[in-house]
């Protein structure tokens, strides 16, 4: 029994020992292929690679153009170049904020000088007003002056009066209250008369009645005056009603 047992383990030892031995001849059968294998040349892949290089030869020395190549590294294509990206949203609300306030500003702007332009006026327009607040009141008083004027003409052309020392002493009273009324009314009003007679003809100051032609003039000349003219703060309120000396064609 021993002797049988111990028989069986030597075979199974001896087996083992084969096994491993045919295991490790595959192995070094199989590098020894691959090994052969790699050491030998693909002549496929050397096809390709002597084609491949040619083709890139071609293309350096500009037999084959370089359109739709892929751009190298580094490059940029020419559609990105041409066409950057657009800015993002948030600068194109500022770049409208910007523009907005612009125009506003710019509104405001023409809106103050409207306002100060409208304030001056409204100021000369009181001012003018407050000036010639009284022209209609002075317009009914210069009639008046001119009733006194000619009564004082008048008076003057009378022997009777000059020749008596009452006559004489009334005169001059109405020439004194004319005076009087002119004088307040120039100082406290601005209501001036002016003389016309002799001065050239100005159709702004005076008023022709009568036109007659003369050699012994160049130019329109007023030679006598119905009527004074009047002005107020420098304006014409009454013009002058006048006669005037007219040259001959021939002279002018």
């Amino acid at each position: 029994m021993s002797a049988h047992q111990d028989s069986n383990e030597e075979n199974a030892v001896t087996e083992s020992g084969q096994a491993d031995h045919c295991i490790d001849g595959a192995e070094t059968h199989a590098g020894e292929h691959c090994a052969e294998a790699a050491g030998e040349e693909n002549p496929i892949e050397e096809q390709a690679s002597e084609e491949f290089a040619e083709w890139l030869e071609a293309v350096d020395s500009g037999l084959i153009p370089k359109e739709g190549l892929p751009p190298e590294s580094g490059e940029i294509s020419g559609d990105e170049g041409e066409n950057p990206p657009e800015a993002p949203a948030e600068d194109n609300a500022i770049a409208d904020m910007e523009r907005q306030l612009a125009e506003t500003r710019d509104q405001l702007l023409r809106k103050a000088a409207d306002f100060e332009n409208f304030r001056k006026r409204m100021n000369q327009e009181k001012q003018s007003a407050i000036e010639y607040a009284n022209q209609s009141l002075l317009m009914d008083i210069i009639p008046i002056i001119d009733d006194f004027e000619r009564a004082i003409q008048s008076a003057e052309a009378s022997e009777e009066l000059t020749g008596l020392p009452a006559g004489k002493a009334m005169i001059e009273g109405i020439a004194m209250i004319e005076k009087r009324l002119l004088g307040q009314l120039e100082n406290k009003w601005g209501l001036k008369r002016y003389i016309s007679a002799g001065a050239p003809f100005d159709p702004s100051f005076h008023e022709a009645m009568f036109m007659e032609k003369t050699s012994g003039v160049e130019e329109a000349v007023v030679q006598e005056e119905f009527a004074k003219g009047y002005t107020l703060k420098d304006r014409v309120i009454r013009a002058a009603k006048v006669k005037v000396l007219m040259p001959e064609e021939g002279e002018q």
